[in-house]
């Protein structure tokens, strides 16, 4: 079955499109006849996977956060999930997210529960997710649910734009600096190398840029391909076990990037313990779902180890405390709640509280990467100006 979008006229005139899976273009128009519509336009959808000429185009968290939120807006609708999902599948959903949709729907009609289809696409859904459906599949809150995974995945969305557009000024400086690097020594240096064809001693900074400058012209070639080369095995190298578990023990050992990594995972912890508290799970299995979603191996395994202690009788402020995701201030709060009883608000407080920090961590490495972004790209081409303007003094007092 290939995937078909379509522009057609309704019996009114009105244009509509949308997309639709069928066997080929035939079947495809015969099915939109028999809606009666008239098309104007069908192509079939390119299937990325089959062209090795082209990047695979996953789901987005964009697309996952337009998921959850239309799933939970048709839920408290009172539209069936199964209804729910062929809608947003029929409607404005992308290739990837229509064919995922596709799939979660056939799975649904052959009998399968709700969280059963989606766990079988565990590279778009984490555990998380899939368990909390199952929670909400049980509890009959799916609406609930979802809404709430709508919440956080909009949150991790935002905070993925605003990083994006806060590196974009660094990032366009860095390519101007490497830009003016490539012109200096492949225009200006080698037209200024002819001044020193007669000068017997050249000062040893001459020297070293015109032989930098000749170095270019002759190897930048292979400079670039080992480059291109060397990003694409650091792509691979990321997907390996080895290297995954090197970069955590390191993020945490790293002064800036493990105050990042600390508070990223405590986000994902406590968003996922205060909806699991509020879906009425017992709170040693709470922990061990919620464990599931943080992605630093050491950390989790510190938090399986408060599960264990939590299940065999201990309190649970005392567990969480020997952990590394919970400083002293966010105990504080865990004893309030541990006291009161009202622990899903403290887990939703520390989650949003850790929000805040991230965001506020976030703003000051960009805000201190710009300036130095800035100094690197007028420290380098104005040092190597200055190697130019030093050297053909240098030739004036050589003559004199």
């Amino acid at each position: 079955m290939a995937q078909f979008s379509y522009k057609a006229y309704d019996s009114s005139g009105g244009k509509v499109d949308g997309q639709l899976e069928a066997a080929d273009k035939a079947f495809a128009l015969a099915e939109l006849k028999s809606q009666g519509l008239m098309p104007f336009e069908i192509k079939e959808l390119a299937n990325n996977a089959n062209n090795i000429l082209t990047f695979k185009q996953g789901v987005s968290l964009a697309d996952l956060e337009f998921l959850t939120a239309e799933l939970s807006l048709l839920l408290e609708s009172g539209v069936r999930i199964d209804k729910g999902i062929d809608i947003i599948r029929r409607t404005k959903a992308k290739p990837a997210l229509a064919k995922l949709l596709s799939d979660i729907s056939q799975g649904i009609k052959k009998g399968k529960n709700l969280s059963e289809a989606f766990r079988e696409h565990d590279e778009v859904f984490d555990p998380l997710y899939c368990n909390l459906i199952e929670l909400g599949e049980a509890s009959g809150n799916l609406s609930e649910i979802f809404a709430g995974l709508a919440k956080d995945l909009k949150f991790r969305r935002e905070l993925q734009r605003k990083i994006v557009s806060s590196l974009a000024y660094p990032i366009v400086i860095f390519f101007v600096c490497l830009l003016c690097i490539f012109f200096i020594f492949n225009f200006i240096i080698p037209k200024m190398s002819s001044m020193f064809n007669d000068v017997d001693s050249l000062p040893w900074y001459t020297s070293a840029m015109l032989s930098t400058s000749e170095w270019m012209l002759q190897y930048q070639g292979y400079l670039f391909i080992g480059i291109i080369a060397g990003l694409f095995a650091l792509v691979a190298a990321t997907r390996q076990a080895v290297f995954i578990n090197w970069w955590q023990n390191l993020s945490l050992k790293l002064p800036f990037i493990k105050q990042a990594v600390v508070t990223v995972e405590r986000i994902r912890f406590n968003s996922g313990l205060a909806m699991m508290v509020k879906a009425g799970v017992q709170i040693d299995r709470a922990i061990g779902l919620s464990a599931g979603n943080i992605k630093n191996q050491k950390l989790r395994r510190e938090m399986d180890i408060a599960k264990s202690k939590v299940k065999g009788g201990s309190a649970l402020t005392p567990a969480l405390k020997q952990t590394s995701l919970y400083p002293d201030f966010f105990i504080s709060l865990l004893e309030v709640g541990e006291e009161s009883g009202n622990l899903e608000r403290v887990f939703d407080e520390i989650a949003n509280r850790s929000r805040q920090e991230f965001e506020s961590w976030t703003d000051r490495m960009t805000t201190l990467l710009e300036p130095l972004m800035i100094l690197f790209m007028g420290g380098f081409v104005g040092g190597v100006v200055v190697v130019m303007l030093l050297s053909m003094v240098s030739i004036n007092e050589i003559g004199i």
